[in-house]
């Protein structure tokens, strides 16, 4: 049978306090009002939640499975408090945006930045995520839109290409290889490889890069994200091979020199959302100045 939104409020409060007692106190009502719920909630589901135990209560293992989903229930109960929140105050609306590491340090900020000073009403939420977690925040409704510089699939996703960049090699300012002005694979064997863990996204297309020029690939260290590859190329621990929007973010910076690298593949940056439902206004309307950004600074438009 189903439960109720009280019940699972009274599960989730003894699952966190691990007692009647502290329930009661989290939710204002009595100890015999707690079991009494507590008790129902149990019947409801067909199971036992909590082993009684010397007068304390114990979660057991179908109740620590269960309150994973709950807590799921709260962030989306607490979602929607935030915005009714937001619209009591008279805001026009929420606009949530998620990226990869690549495009989240320079190139969002810039456009977010530029669409609040036109849109002053509305409320920004901006985060640069993992490749995982990017797509749940889609796919979970958590997110309006993502700007990911590589792939992703799924069949309930959209993804239109926005403008795209390519794989180059960093490295440190005195490192012997600058003196080139382009580097092949074969030219980076000799010196320690910064790259990435190989199921990752980043990790396949180096893989494949790799494979593709018949060079061996035998990382000194594997990263998570071009950033890390950056920072560890500053304190001159290798070479390494990151895509040019990271480069961008890193400009100001006269510790790490930035060459070409021979048959470099393309990458594009991607807009991704819900397929299946239309895009708010707000939401395109940022998309429009994501575009536009993208066209004056001449970043390799499609």
């Amino acid at each position: 049978m189903t439960l109720n939104l009280r019940q699972i409020e009274i599960f989730r409060a003894v699952m966190t306090t691990g007692s009647i007692s502290g329930a009661s106190q989290l939710l204002f009502v009595s100890q015999p009002a707690v079991s009494r719920l507590l008790s129902h909630t149990e019947q409801r589901v067909g199971f036992a939640l909590f082993e009684r135990i010397k007068g304390r209560l114990y979660a057991t293992p179908e109740a620590k499975k269960l309150i994973h989903e709950v807590d799921l229930v709260y962030q989306g109960v607490q979602r929607v408090n935030e915005l009714a929140a937001d619209l009591a105050r008279n805001r026009s609306g929420i606009l949530n945006i998620v990226s990869s590491p690549s495009v989240g340090q320079m190139l969002i900020p810039e456009a977010l930045a530029l669409f609040q000073a036109r849109h002053k009403d509305v409320k920004l939420t901006f985060q640069c995520l993992g490749y995982s977690y990017l797509k749940e925040r889609l796919l979970s409704h958590r997110a309006d839109l993502g700007i990911i510089i590589l792939p992703m699939e799924h069949p309930s996703l959209e993804v239109t290409p926005l403008c795209r960049n390519r794989l180059v090699c960093i490295l440190p300012y005195n490192h012997e290889l600058t003196r080139r002005a382009t580097l092949t694979l074969a030219d980076l064997r000799p010196y320690p490889l910064i790259s990435y863990e190989r199921d990752t996204p980043f990790g396949v297309m180096v893989t494949e890069m790799y494979q593709a020029a018949g060079e061996p690939l035998d990382p000194a260290i594997e990263v998570g994200s071009p950033q890390n590859a950056g920072s560890l190329v500053h304190m001159g621990a290798g070479v390494a091979l990151v895509d040019e929007f990271s480069v961008r973010s890193w400009s100001g910076s006269s510790q790490l020199v930035v060459r070409p690298v021979v048959n470099a593949p393309m990458l594009n940056v991607n807009l991704v959302h819900m397929r299946f439902e239309p895009l708010s206004q707000l939401t395109q309307a940022f998309i429009a100045q994501l575009k536009q950004l993208v066209q004056q600074q001449g970043t390799g438009t499609l």
